[in-house]
């Protein structure tokens, strides 16, 4: 079993900052993005595509539900890649997602603080 509590804790406290943000900052841009709700949003679709591959499901697009929902979608995304990667049994590939996943929630953090 891996251990993805560094990746909840990290989409936890991340969804909780858009949360949190003022319409003009979330729609404020940030390098690479129109707005750091779009990075956020770019962020829930990373993550959404990751945990339905690791569970072997079609893609799907996270629709773009408005800046007031990133965070939320953040949440939803980072716990269901969290979820699927805690189900798979131990190996390099998982671990690299979770990795990967894990690095992309910093960076995005990062750009949007």
């Amino acid at each position: 079993m891996h251990d993805v509590q560094p990746l909840v804790e990290a989409v936890e406290a991340l969804s909780d900052r858009f949360r949190s943000l003022p319409q003009s900052k979330l729609l404020g841009a940030v390098p690479g993005y129109a707005s750091r709700a779009a990075a956020g949003l770019a962020l829930a679709r990373e993550l959404a595509g990751a945990a339905l591959a690791a569970e072997g499901e079609p893609a799907r697009e996270v629709p773009d539900a408005g800046v007031f929902a990133v965070g939320d979608q953040l949440a939803v995304a980072g716990h269901d890649l969290a979820a699927a990667l805690a189900a798979l049994p131990e190996g390099p590939e998982a671990a690299g997602v979770l990795e990967g996943a894990l690095a992309s929630v910093r960076a995005t953090a990062a750009l949007c603080g």
